[in-house]
């Protein structure tokens, strides 16, 4: 079984692959921020890790991760402005494949975005800002020489999962249920030979498993 790093661990699709991950017999380790956060992560069977993703440096992020199998980063700014996006999506993604570098991790899991999100509808500086940095901190992280996997979700949704999805290289922009997201994450985790690959997700038909066992074989 796997000890799992999940930076970004109370966001709602972190909060699920926790409880997905311990459901399976993984162990997850859960970066907060808020000390409330601690009694809700433990409670989804997550041990909860007290760090600010601003605040640290890459030594001290390091300490925190040590002794881990994979780390997930699954932290996003939320829309709360383009400082907070560019410290959390971006300088902090950077932070976290450097404190992964020292603490001898070599899998590392990025929840990004679909690069075709909202195209059909008018963007804010904000929003383009978003997309701008998810895109370099997705290309920060291939340039390194980690067993790094990128999964870029459409819109995400909080209706029930289905356990199936559409999921490949390139697939069309759709929606998403936060809870097949991180069911994807624990199969990618769970499926090793799944390694350096960009990987677009939406709902569709196709089981989770199954559509993560034809990216193995790839």
């Amino acid at each position: 079984m796997a000890k799992v790093f999940i930076i970004g661990a109370a966001g709602k699709v972190a909060r699920r692959l926790s409880r997905q991950l311990a459901q399976r017999g993984h162990h997850p380790v859960a970066l907060h921020r808020k000390p409330e956060q601690a009694s809700e992560l433990a409670g989804l069977g997550a041990t909860p890790v007290a760090g600010d993703l601003t605040k640290l440096i890459a030594d001290e992020l390091a300490g925190l991760m040590k002794g881990n199998d994979v780390v997930v980063f699954s932290a996003g700014a939320g829309g709360v402005g383009m400082d907070v996006t560019n410290a959390i999506d971006g300088r902090g993604l950077e932070l976290a494949v450097a404190a992964a570098q020292i603490a001898g991790i070599t899998r590392f899991l990025l929840v990004s975005a679909f690069p075709d999100a909202l195209r059909d509808e008018k963007r804010s500086e904000g929003f383009e800002n978003y997309i701008r940095v998810k895109r370099l901190a997705d290309a920060h992280l291939v340039a390194t020489d980690l067993d790094w996997v990128i999964v870029r979700p459409g819109t995400l949704s909080d209706g029930p999962g289905t356990g199936k999805v559409s999921a490949d290289l390139a697939i069309p922009y759709g929606d998403v249920p936060r809870d097949d997201v991180a069911a994807t994450l624990v199969q990618i985790i769970e499926q090793p030979t799944v390694s350096r690959i960009i990987i677009e997700l939406t709902a569709g038909e196709t089981p989770i498993g199954k559509a993560i066992e034809r990216l193995a074989r790839r």
